[in-house]
């Protein structure tokens, strides 16, 4: 039962096989076999890179399994339509589309299944990628909003700059009618005299001064900081939403693309097995000697082609027997008298009957 199915797998005519020896028919057994388990290979690999793409194992096992039996498909047509013949030249001339063939699906089946391999390294190649991704968003953001926030502290250090301005005026102020009351430096007489109480005035009115500047600008202040909180309350919310999308970066291309950031030797030496595998019965065809399977495929394709060879010469024939007999025919209808007055008879009679019509039209019309 299982060879039965391995030799539906590998192409090969059942009916045709069953005639042979049972070495042929495990041959081609050996062959199927190959051909089912890179089919098996196929639908595991595809699966896979599928998940990553889904994120679903029900559509990922759907779709794989339509892809598993794709390659089954054409792997069987490509080992079923290689011919044994004598000459190797002719063979690897017809083998060549379908090796090629082989490698392109060697690559499709062997890249999901490196992925799942070298899933640890490619998690953390993606990890610095992510991070590295997170520092870049972060700047590119900030370039929106540092400038704004720049220039609003600029601001406030602006407004705090001139309250210190100020107060250093009005502490110089009252230094100065504190040593006039005390005699150590202005007109330097001890009291409070006219000169003291206008110095006193002078920083009174600074003082008064300082305070409503103190107020105006503390309010100012205020103002500024709380659109600096909401630039970075803005910030931190546009971090915030597109720190999803840096975290889902974890699709198909870009592991293929982490993959491929990783030594190449691994992976070189993965591929080649898979090559392997894939071209492997067609491998095994080329370098297998001719069997008693071909011997006796190519006798039977041999018989078709003569009997149909046969019919299209027998036909041509018969047509050009046909014609010529045709031909004789009517040259011998050609010189009979009896023939050419009935056919005269009947074409006077044409004739009169068209002229009678004739007239009864133009009758009409008068």
């Amino acid at each position: 039962m299982l060879q039965r199915f391995f030799i539906f797998c590998s192409g090969a005519d059942t009916d045709l096989l069953s005639t042979c020896s049972n070495g042929e028919q495990n041959k081609y057994a050996g062959i199927g076999a190959t051909v089912f388990f890179t089919a098996v290979m196929a639908f595991i690999a595809s699966g896979y890179a599928l998940y990553t793409v889904f994120d679903n194992i029900y559509t990922s096992l759907f779709f794989g399994l339509i892809w598993g039996l794709f390659i089954f498909n054409l792997d069987r047509y490509i080992v079923s339509t290689i011919k044994k013949r004598d000459h190797i030249k002719s063979e690897l001339l017809q083998a060549a589309p379908r090796i090629l063939l082989a490698l392109i699906i060697a690559v499709v089946i062997s890249k999901p299944l490196e992925m799942k391999i070298f899933e640890k390294e490619i998690n953390q190649v993606l990890l610095e990628e992510k991070n590295s991704m997170t520092l870049a968003n972060k700047e590119q953001l900030a370039l929106q909003y540092t400038p704004k926030i720049e220039a609003l502290q600029q601001e406030i250090a602006g407004l705090k700059s001139e309250i210190v301005q100020k107060e250093t005026e009005t502490n110089a102020l009252y230094d100065t009618y504190i040593s006039e009351a005390e005699g150590t430096a202005g007109t330097g007489l001890l009291g409070k005299g006219p000169v003291y109480q206008e110095k006193r005035e002078k920083h009174d009115a600074y003082l008064a001064e300082l305070n409503t500047l103190k107020e105006t600008n503390s309010a100012k202040i205020t103002d500024l900081e709380a659109q600096i909180a909401a630039l970075n309350t803005d910030y931190n919310t546009a971090v915030t939403h597109s720190q999803p999308i840096i975290d889902g970066f974890d699709g198909l291309m870009a592991r293929i693309n982490a993959l491929g950031k990783l030594p190449w030797f691994p992976s070189f030496f993965i591929f080649l097995l898979f090559l392997a595998i894939e071209t492997a019965p067609i491998i095994a065809k080329l370098l297998a000697p001719r069997g008693e399977y071909d011997y006796k495929f190519e006798e039977q394709e041999s018989v078709v082609a003569t009997w149909v060879t046969q019919k299209v010469e027998h036909r041509k024939l018969l047509l050009s027997t046909d014609g010529e007999i045709n031909q004789q025919i009517y040259a011998d209808i050609k010189n009979e008298e009896e023939l050419y007055r009935y056919k005269k008879e009947k074409a006077e009679e044409l004739l009169r009957l068209q002229a009678d019509s004739f007239h009864k039209v133009q009758v009409k019309g008068l």
